[in-house]
């Protein structure tokens, strides 16, 4: 038993050794931390009935994914405390599925700016390895909105047009900042952000309505500096 319990505490030393050895960023209040990522942009999309003119067609609606760049500056207000702001723009297209209007495929085409705050929380300052988690809140504008052109091309969309609403939602983040040297740092995220949108399309045969909730899951990976 004694030799088991002294294999347990060998190990456990081994691992916090390894988390604490090589460089470290240190972080202080007032630092400025500023990174770039590639992030993927997952929907776990769902939605309601589409309906014309108030009737069901019996259609709903997904999101697909997108890749695209993103920066985020975050301002140390102590040394466990910090304060993010997330900015990127990324692209999606609307799909319709089962019903009248599943042979059209994409139905909607439209971009995002969804600025997100958040408020971390990091664990190990001044570990080589530091974990954080955030809790913030999200603001989504959509623009460059337009029907596809399938829906254009059909008989009610010649002349079809898309209004998206804006959605603010809840956004939840765990993320790790790995050192490579005082200043300079790797990057991983994860974020959740409650997300959704009530799509509405003019068409020649009337008022196209859906709600979409769009919820993405946001995975990160990129480098950081600290100034």
């Amino acid at each position: 038993m004694l030799k088991g319990n002294l294999n347990l505490v060998t190990t456990a030393a081994i691992i916090g050794s390894a988390l604490t050895s090589g460089p470290s960023t240190a972080y202080e209040a007032g630092d400025w931390l500023v990174r770039g990522r590639i992030i993927a942009v997952m929907p776990d999309d769902s939605s309601n009935t589409v309906t014309l003119n108030g009737g069901s067609v019996g259609s709903k609606v997904g999101v697909d994914n997108d890749l695209v760049p993103e920066v985020d500056f975050t301002y140390m207000l102590t040394r466990n405390w910090g304060v993010e702001l997330i900015l990127a723009s990324s692209e999606h297209d609307v799909k319709a599925k089962g019903g009248v209007l599943a042979g059209l495929g994409n139905i909607i085409e439209a971009r995002t700016l969804p600025p997100t705050l958040t408020l971390q929380y990091h664990f190990m300052p001044d570990s080589r390895y530091q974990p954080y988690a955030g809790i913030g809140v999200n603001y989504t504008l959509f623009f460059n909105e337009d029907a596809s052109s399938s829906l254009k091309g059909s008989i009610v969309g010649p002349k079809a047009s898309v209004d998206l609403d804006p959605s603010i939602g809840l956004a939840l983040q765990l993320g790790m900042d790995v050192a490579i040297d005082k200043d300079w740092f790797m990057n991983f995220d994860v974020k959740y952000i409650d997300m959704e949108t009530d799509a509405s399309i003019s068409t020649t045969a009337g008022k196209v309505k859906v709600n979409v909730d769009i919820d993405p899951w946001i995975y990160g990976i990129g480098i950081g500096r600290r100034f």
